[in-house]
């Protein structure tokens, strides 16, 4: 029903439904208000209605317009069951609202259980590959480089968050994962990149899920490694990695049909356990009869550099991690403070990634293997951490899985396969299991494949698009870019080394696989 007066311009709603999900559809063209705001052109905000062709999200509020119907100012808030004139005016004309007030979490996160999350989302397989990254960067390069790179990738954190914040003031929502805030940047950007909106979410949405199942890819590579050189030296047998992780899948797909979190939790407690307990038995080898530093170069050579930074990014960055948990912390402020949980969280892991690789690489030189299990020893002792983080990675990998499959079952099962979800839910499950086995079967040289990843997925999604985000954040606020637009030039200085991490880095994995494969067909 158009408002008297107006051109154009259309609102229609619908009551919630029983479940409290806002069903209402709203269309509001405020090119012709009286009192909007500003007169730039602005995206139109409209609701998810399952069913219904060009239909938005149902849980993120690109922007606000007002208008005045019947002399009562109205907000548009997409996602709310308020009643669109109960807002306060305070946050309606004052532009004071605080997202963090207005986050109501059922069991929201201490700064402590914060940290904790933050340190078991960053500690994974990666710290485990930092020796091989020395070995590529040489001993006191690699120690300067991954402290620099942690440096990096924490601020890049840190522009990500702050955008994230900027933006929840600005459309009045409580808080907004890694794709919102893409999509809120461009639809709230300058007008000539609204258009790039839903393609800046999808972008950030394929990454993440390239990124993720990529590391299932890694993980299995990993699990059969070691569980071959365990097998193989016990039991005289001559198994190649890729039958193992054939042999995997009889677990693997189960475990994987599980479909609500909560379930995975003992899994996750129990790899915890042993991922600490076989590091601190791996670190008992490590710090034994270590040789002189003089015995390592200090630098290693600038075509293996790519790979140290494939190597060192895709330990370092939890990116994918950091969104989720700021959104549900208690204090949400303490997140990006000095010191904060991000900057503690990433000060503990950087130092945690840069002791195991330097020891490691001082300890096994040019020997050093893209696990540092698979450097320890044949003795009881040792055999049976391989076999202690073997068992907590593939305990870990249906964690991992999680993420994507949720990104998949939202974007595309919710919307395409809506008549048959949890049928074809658990096909794509099982098709998503079997697509990561046979890419780990057909690429089964762990060192170049962790490079590979971190080169083409991390280089993009903790590096690139942080900066991207906060250009077109702030491109359109007085000051937004600094003095002489200083954030612009750090921006595209910061984007110039994503890229030059992800060429580089692409194509010498792209090399070590060639040569990998050439020596072991």
């Amino acid at each position: 029903m158009s408002r008297p007066g107006s051109r154009r311009g259309s609102r229609r709603l619908s009551q919630p439904t029983s479940g409290g999900v806002p069903m209402f559809y709203f269309e509001l063209d405020t090119s012709e208000c009286p009192d909007a705001q500003d007169n730039a052109p602005r995206p139109m905000i409209t609701e998810y209605v399952p069913g219904r062709k060009g239909s938005g999200r149902s849980d993120l509020a690109l922007s606000k317009f007002k208008c005045k119907e019947n002399g009562v100012s109205v907000a548009v808030t997409n996602g709310s069951t308020t009643p669109l004139v109960e807002n306060p005016i305070e946050d309606e004309e004052a532009g004071t609202y605080d997202p963090f007030k207005h986050r109501h979490l059922e069991h929201p996160t201490t700064d402590l259980d914060t940290l904790i999350h933050l340190l078991k989302g960053s500690l994974g397989t990666g710290i485990l590959s930092m020796p091989l990254a020395f070995k590529n960067a040489g001993l006191f390069f690699g120690l300067v480089a991954t402290f620099t790179i942690g440096f990096i990738c924490t601020y890049c954190v840190h522009v990500l968050v702050k955008c994230a914040h900027e933006l929840c003031r600005r459309t009045r929502v409580p808080s907004l994962d890694f794709a919102d805030v893409a999509e809120t940047a461009f639809s709230c950007g300058p007008s000539a990149v609204q258009k790039f909106s839903r393609l800046a979410r999808a972008v950030i949405n394929t990454f993440l899920v390239i990124d993720l199942l990529g590391c299932c890819c890694v993980y299995l590579v990993f699990v059969a490694t070691n569980l071959q050189q365990v097998v193989n030296h016990y039991t005289g047998s001559d198994l190649s990695v890729q039958m193992y992780m054939i042999i995997m899948l009889a677990p693997l797909i189960p475990l994987n049909l599980i479909r609500n979190l909560k379930y995975l939790s003992p899994f996750s407690m129990v790899a915890n356990l042993l991922i600490g307990t076989g590091m601190a038995i791996t670190f008992y080898y490590i710090l034994t009869d270590l040789p002189s530093v003089s015995e390592r170069p200090s630098f290693s050579t600038w075509p293996q550099l790519p790979l140290f930074f494939g190597t060192a990014i895709f330990a370092l960055e939890g990116i994918g991690v950091v969104m989720p948990l700021e959104n549900n912390m208690k204090t949400p402020t303490h997140f990006i403070g000095c010191p904060g949980v991000l900057n503690t969280g990433m000060g503990v892991v950087v130092s945690l990634y840069a002791l195991v690789g330097f020891f490691g690489y001082l300890k096994y030189g040019d020997i050093t293997e893209g696990s540092i299990t698979l450097n320890l020893p044949q003795d009881p002792l040792a055999q049976s951490v391989k076999v202690m983080i073997a068992l907590a990675i593939f305990l870990t990998y249906a964690l991992q899985f999680y993420v994507p499959m949720e990104i998949i079952r939202k974007g595309f099962i919710d919307v395409h396969l809506r008549k048959y979800p949890v049928a074809s839910e658990y096909i794509l499950r099982v098709s998503l299991v079997l697509l990561t086995v046979g890419v780990a079967i057909a690429i089964p040289h762990l060192g170049p494949f962790i490079s590979l990843v971190g080169a083409v997925c991390l280089s993009t999604l903790g590096l690139m698009f942080p900066a991207v985000i906060e250009i077109v954040t702030f491109w359109d606020t007085p000051g937004g870019l600094g003095a002489g637009n200083w954030k612009v030039y750090k921006n595209l200085a910061i984007i110039a080394f994503g890229i030059l991490g992800f060429v580089t880095g692409t194509y010498v994995s792209i090399q070590e696989f060639v040569h990998e494969f050439s020596k072991h067909p």
